[in-house]
C-alpha cells in the first residue's frame, strides 16, 4: 500500500495517513498524531472507506521515535471502537486528492479487508529463554555439548578454541530446535482461541517464540487467560511478555491478499 508523494518547496503541507477506517468512523476531537504540537486528525472518506490523515510539513523527515509512537497510539486506540487497516509508516500525500486515489485504488479490497476486523485486535505474545535455564537443558540432554563444556572447565578463555566453536554450534542448534518446538506447542495451545495467527523473526539468539494473533473482542479475556497459564508453566525456564489489544499491523498484507 502506497502512495506518490511528488516535489514539494519547503512549507508546503501534505498528508500523513495512518490508517484505513469504514468511511462511518469520525476521529474524536481530541485525536492527535505525529507533529511538535501534535497534529489533530481528520479523515478523508471515498465510498464505503476512509483515510485516518493529518497535516503535515512535506519537507519534514518523519521517522522519529516520537513520530512512531504516535502512529501507533493513534491506530491501537482506534482498533479498540472501530475496524482499522493499519498503512505503512511514514506514507505521507501531496494532497487530499492523492489519499482519494489511494482509497479508489483497491476500495473493495479495503472493504472487504476492514469486514474481517469488524470486532477483533492484534495480540504479540513473545517468549524469552531464561539463559541459565536453557543452557542447562541442552547440557542435560545433549551428551556432545556436556563432553566439549567438560573439556573446557578450567581452561583459560583463549584454550582449546575449535572446541569453544563446536560447542557454540551445538548450543545454538539446540536452541533453535527448542524454539521451533515451543513455537508450535504455543500455536497449538493459543490459536484455537483466535482468528489467525502468525510468526515473527526472532530478535535475539535467546527468544523462544514470537507470534502474533487476531483475537475476537469477546473471547480475548479466554486469549489473556491462556496465556497467563502459559507463563505460569514457563515461569522456570523462559519470560513471557504478552503486548496488546492494538492495530493489526502484522496482518495487513494477508488480508488484502485474499481480495
Amino acid at each position: 500500500m502506497s502512495v506518490d508523494t511528488r516535489e514539494a518547496g519547503p512549507d508546503t503541507n501534505g498528508f500523513f495517513i495512518y490508517g484505513l477506517v469504514p468511511a462511518d468512523v469520525e476521529p474524536t476531537g481530541d485525536a492527535r498524531g505525529v507533529g511538535d504540537p501534535a497534529a489533530p486528525v481528520s479523515v478523508v472518506v471515498h465510498g464505503d472507506v476512509a483515510a485516518l490523515v493529518s497535516d503535515v510539513p512535506l519537507d519534514r523527515p518523519l521517522g522519529r521515535p516520537d513520530d512512531l509512537r504516535a502512529y501507533q497510539t493513534l491506530l491501537d486506540g482506534v482498533t479498540l471502537a472501530a475496524p482499522v487497516l493499519p498503512v505503512r509508516f511514514g506514507t505521507v500525500a501531496r494532497d487530499e486528492e492523492a489519499v482519494t486515489d489511494l482509497l479508489a485504488d483497491r476500495h473493495d479490497d479495503y472493504r472487504r479487508a476492514l469486514d474481517r476486523l469488524e470486532g477483533v485486535a492484534q495480540y504479540v505474545v513473545r517468549l524469552r529463554y531464561v539463559e541459565r535455564a536453557v543452557l542447562s537443558e541442552v547440557l542435560a540432554g545433549n551428551a556432545e555439548a556436556a563432553d566439549l563444556r567438560d573439556r573446557l572447565q578450567g581452561q583459560p578463555a583463549e584454550a582449546l578454541r575449535d572446541v569453544r566453536i563446536r560447542l557454540g554450534e551445538v548450543i545454538n542448534a539446540e536452541v533453535e530446535a527448542r524454539r521451533a518446538a515451543d513455537t508450535e506447542q504455543l500455536l497449538a495451545e493459543l490459536s484455537p482461541v483466535a482468528v489467525t495467527a502468525g510468526t515473527r523473526p526472532p530478535t535475539s539468539e535467546f527468544d523462544a517464540a514470537h507470534l502474533v494473533f487476531l483475537v475476537e473482542t469477546e473471547r480475548q479475556a479466554e486469549f489473556e487467560d491462556g496465556v497467563e497459564r502459559i507463563a505460569a508453566e514457563q515461569e522456570q525456564r523462559a519470560t513471557v511478555r504478552l503486548i496488546g489489544p492494538q492495530a493489526p499491523y502484522d496482518f495487513v498484507d494477508r488480508l488484502l491478499d485474499r481480495g
